[in-house]
């Protein structure tokens, strides 16, 4: 299949139609992004039980004559303050496994969905000669690029300048090809990607 080039009329890229042309498949890019999001959690959260919390172990009243319900010690669950009776344990393990081939099939379904939407655009080469964000804002301005823009640069055409220049601005990421996840492609209203990296995405997923 044939991707046009922006800002330059009639310009097309030749690009794999297993990586661009897909049919899309809401199941799998569900699954994915399940997982992704999933793989991100640190798992750190934790509640104390009854013998953690810090409690007396002296029984509140006596057993009987008090016309109150029996009660052993104020740590209890069913008390106020008292510790959890089935609590999250730090340790836990929220990562899913996602196959290889099911991870590229989903990606480049995601890049066919991008581009039958019309939100991902292929360009020449994008720099920036200076590391300044102004500069950078107002060159993408010229592109026509106001919304949140994801920009996906060959490993090579990430120069310091390029990272100086984009890294302050909000909605606007500058990444290479491994680093462009789904989250962040479904995420971003605008998909720029150059000629080279392209070439590169189509390596890694054809």
């Amino acid at each position: 299949m044939e991707l046009n080039v922006l800002n330059e009329q009639g310009k097309t890229v030749a690009a794999a139609d297993a990586v661009f042309g897909r049919e899309y498949n809401e199941a799998l890019v569900h699954q994915i992004v399940v997982a992704f999001q999933a793989n991100a959690r640190l798992g750190t959260r934790a509640q104390l039980t009854r013998a953690e919390v810090h409690h007396s172990t002296k029984k509140p009243w006596r057993q009987k004559g008090t016309s109150r319900a029996r009660s052993g010690m104020t740590s209890s669950p069913v008390w106020r303050g008292g510790g959890r009776a089935f609590p999250n344990s730090p340790v836990e393990n929220f990562s899913q496994k996602v196959n290889k081939k099911m991870f590229r099939a989903a990606m480049a379904t995601i890049y066919s969905k991008l581009v039958a939407d019309e939100r991902l655009t292929v360009v020449e080469t994008i720099k920036a000669d200076l590391p300044k964000t102004k500069a950078f804002a107002a060159q993408l301005k010229t592109m026509g690029l106001n919304t949140k823009t994801l920009i996906i640069v060959e490993d090579e055409e990430l120069s310091d300048n390029l990272i100086l220049a984009s890294r302050n601005m909000k909605d606007v990421l500058v990444v290479p090809p491994r680093y462009a996840d789904p989250l962040c492609l479904l995420y971003f209203d605008k998909i720029v990607v150059t000629k080279a990296a392209v070439a590169q995405i189509e390596e890694m997923l054809a």
